[in-house]
């Protein structure tokens, strides 16, 4: 395995790419051609890589964050977080560097022992199964629509052909998983998935144009009334209220667990810093956009998730057909960042459960049988589980926080190899407080708020 295959040699739960880029020994043309070298990812493909594990999601519940903070103090912040993700990815891939770990767990390991590897690949498994889980129900909401407080949205395929057995949830993800998912999640290399990228990241453009779209048309007709520029805050609450949008934001930058897979596979690895800064310009120019006028087409009737405000007469011409296209192309991109998302969980999954095994590429039996398990806990949560919303939001202000800004802070604060500049120590404690400050913050104001309304239903 490209990096060492040995169990000393391998990280448990690493992100080494999942194939070598030669095997040992094959020098002569014969052995490289039956083992089908693999000449390096491009700069490209690797931009679209990691531009589609940064948008998920995440992108749907930006527009709230508008109403939260107001659209001034709500573009700020993503461009704040956007430079924040930028530099935790600076310190992580120098650290790891500075000791040649090629996995965000070799260089946990390398600052913080065995332990410090185990919390990561901890954080990983519980961030990306809660992403994926959100993801497959958004998809099963588009396509086979939701029942909210005794109302029903309805699907695409239900809006098309009514309602049948056929385009029913359960139906409709398990053909999803079958034909979509698990075709793309046997792919043991990440580059394979650069092809499914290309198409993702161009439909979260299309989702975006034809949202502007909307948008500027509503505006030269004088449809839209003068946003909320900054946030309103006439009591305590209201200022605590504030903090509940940082977990979005930093669960919408998460990328870091696919950032050394991404760079073992480059065939110039001195790339890695200009591919992150090319996707977080992409990402953010495209965060920025479906914010503002997401936020601007639906005003304070934006719902958490934008993509449910897509399911009404929008007050233009063809306003159903592309009510369709905004949530059609918006349910496939996620069908498409799914893989993504999956690769590197089952990576760390592995390396929690099988520290000292052979590597996960050589033993298909492993491989096969850990891909359907979680692809099946997957599909279930998705069915049974009828919201997790809040749950999303919490693992944002803990797995993410960690996964993004407190685990590269702690190993620059640690500086096993002494390489740290006294900027970075007082960037890494500032990334440090302020994660740690206004998460705890958004937890308690989430938790309050959930409280708040339980005990006005009793009452009522």
């Amino acid at each position: 395995m490209g990096g060492g295959g040995g169990a000393s040699e391998r990280f448990p739960g690493g992100s080494d790419p999942l194939l070598p880029t030669k095997r040992e020994g094959d020098e002569d043309d014969a052995g490289a051609s039956a083992f089908h070298e693999f000449n390096g990812a491009s700069f490209a493909g690797a931009v679209f890589n990691l531009s589609t594990t940064i948008v998920g999601a995440g992108i749907m519940a930006l527009p709230a964050t508008m109403k939260v903070l107001g659209l001034v103090p709500g573009l700020v912040m993503i461009v704040l977080a956007a430079l924040l993700t930028d530099a935790s990815i600076e310190l992580l891939v120098r650290f790891s560097q500075a000791v040649g770990a090629r996995s965000y767990g070799a260089v946990m390991g390398d600052a913080f022992g065995w332990w410090g590897r185990r919390l990561l690949q901890v954080c990983v498994v519980i961030n990306n199964v809660g992403v994926m889980i959100v993801y497959m129900i958004i998809i099963g909401d588009v396509l086979s629509g939701t029942t909210s407080d005794g109302e029903h949205h309805y699907g695409v395929l239900e809006g098309w052909f009514g309602v049948h057995w056929w385009n029913g949830r359960f139906f409709v993800l398990l053909i999803t998983t079958l034909c979509v998912f698990t075709p793309l999640a046997c792919l043991k290399r990440i580059e394979s998935l650069s092809y499914t990228s290309t198409i993702s990241v161009a439909l979260a453009v299309l989702f975006v144009i034809i949202t502007a779209g909307i948008a500027i048309i509503k505006l030269i007709g004088g449809q839209i009334p003068m946003p909320k520029l900054f946030p309103t805050v006439p009591d305590l609450a209201s200022v605590w209220e504030l903090f509940t949008a940082v977990p979005v934001l930093v669960t919408a930058y998460v990328c870091h667990y696919n950032v050394h897979p991404i760079h073992n596979e480059l065939k110039d690895s001195s790339q890695i810093k200009p591919i992150v800064h090319t996707s977080l310009t992409l990402c953010s120019t495209i965060y920025i956009t479906t914010s503002f006028f997401g936020y601007l087409l639906f005003g304070e009737s934006t719902l958490s998730d934008v993509l449910a405000n897509f399911d009404s007469n929008l007050g233009i011409p063809y306003s159903s057909v592309l009510n369709d296209a905004v949530r059609v192309s918006y349910a496939v991109h996620l069908m498409l960042v799914f893989p993504m998302i999956f690769h590197a969980l089952r990576l760390n999954l592995d390396g929690l459960l099988f520290a000292y095994a052979r590597p996960l590429s050589s033993d298909n039996k492993r491989f096969g049988i850990m891909t359907a398990l979680l692809l099946l806990v997957i599909f279930g949560s998705a069915n049974f589980i009828p919201s997790i919303w809040d749950a999303f939001q919490f693992t944002g202000a803990t797995a993410a926080v960690c996964i993004a800004f407190i685990f590269p802070a702690a190993i620059t604060l640690r500086d096993p190899q002494g390489i740290a500049k006294k900027w970075d120590k007082i960037l890494a404690v500032f990334m440090i407080v302020l994660a740690v400050v206004s998460n705890v913050v958004a937890v308690y104001s989430d938790a309050y708020a959930i409280f708040h309304k339980e005990s006005a239903l009793s009452k009522a």
